[in-house]
């Protein structure tokens, strides 16, 4: 039976599979929340961007951040650990996927600025490299490393400058929701854009950031007695879980919303998109209240799986899988040849038959 947090997900059960007991087997603490795309070390290559190398190439963009509000970290990294940035307003998104000639033309000539900015920098540090030492060459190699990678994503970008732009009736309100305490605001209508983005094709990855910082939310008309942040370290009072799960439900509430336009969208093939779509929702901690980052709360729907099932895994077992097994399951299930991700190196395929 769905427990009360996933209800609001009641009209998709047979399209998203839930799964506890998975973790990286990563350090507890603040520090370490953000590995949840990573693996088991916080700032490593990440999920996202590793699909996004290999599949997302062919579209506008390989991939796109984004958080709901402002946040203070990231969780996308590249594989040279560069962490990428957010988009926060979903004003920018909208620019971004449905720009005017105006603002391609003003975005053209950014990139080309920003592209002969790098060339100097580039020239610099090769020069650089001729006289300092070997320590130092190793840690300039990194550089180089990191700065091809800015290359190689701003050539994709003046390449694609030109592609064709969507057309779309969907407008967005006159302000953008960056308060704090229009999270949700901001969240629905960043999932209003993701879909958007898929349905045109503009990206084929995507990842969506909602952070719990200070925000004290209103739900239906009842002003919670403490912020997001500060009610996930509920050091296990009833009623600041109970308004916990007014947040967290609000959020599936969300959730639902996206599922249930894709699931009413369609690809080029004339596919749902859900039906093409693997969605993935989850979190760096298990346990906030004790900044526990074991047995992290899973979810995956659509994506072509066999869906409508509770997978609990006895992480004390001594083959217990780890989530980096579903993430290759993940990569896999998207034409992906790969059997590593982070420390693990099987998959859970055996578990969506």
């Amino acid at each position: 039976e769905l427990p009360a947090l996933l209800k609001p997900l009641a009209d998709h059960r047979d399209e998203f599979t839930v799964f506890s007991g998975l973790d990286h087997r990563a350090p507890n603490g603040h520090g370490a929340w953000n590995n949840f795309l990573c693996g088991q070390n916080p700032g490593s290559y990440s999920l996202d961007q590793q699909i996004a190398d290999q599949i997302g190439q062919d579209s506008r963009y390989p991939s796109i951040q984004l958080s709901a509000g402002k946040v203070s970290r990231t969780m996308s990294h590249t594989k040279q650990g560069v962490a990428l940035p957010m988009i926060q307003r979903p004003s920018v998104l909208y620019g971004k996927l449905f720009a005017s000639p105006e603002d391609r033309a003003r975005n053209e000539y950014l990139l080309r600025s920003g592209h002969s900015s790098l060339d100097v920098v580039l020239d610099d540090a090769k020069r650089l490299a001729n006289s300092v030492s070997s320590s130092d060459k190793a840690k300039l190699t990194e550089y180089f490393d990191s700065l091809r990678e800015v290359e190689k994503r701003m050539g994709h970008q003046i390449k694609s400058v030109n592609d064709p732009i969507p057309e779309t009736n969907y407008k967005l309100p006159g302000y953008d929701p960056v308060a704090p305490t229009l999270q949700l605001e901001a969240e629905n209508l960043m999932y209003d854009l993701m879909a958007l983005a898929l349905e045109t094709d503009s990206t084929r990855v995507m990842s969506l950031f909602i952070g719990g910082l200070g925000q004290v939310f209103t739900i239906n008309g009842e002003t919670l007695q403490a912020g997001y942040h500060a009610l996930s370290h509920h050091g296990d009072d009833p009623d600041a879980i109970a308004d916990l799960i007014k947040v967290e439900t609000e959020h599936m509430r969300c959730l639902n919303r996206f599922l249930t336009q894709l699931k009413s969208k369609t690809n080029a093939q004339g596919q749902p998109l859900l039906d093409s779509t693997i969605v993935l929702l989850g979190s760096g901690m298990g346990d906030a209240s004790r900044h526990a980052n074991s047995n992290l709360p899973i979810l995956v729907a659509g994506g072509g799986f066999e869906h409508g099932q509770h997978i609990a895994v006895d992480r004390k077992a001594k083959d217990a899988p780890l989530l980096g097994d579903l993430y290759l399951s993940l990569m896999q299930q998207l034409g992906m040849e790969t059997d590593r991700f982070s420390n693990a190196s099987r998959n859970l395929n055996h578990l969506f038959s």
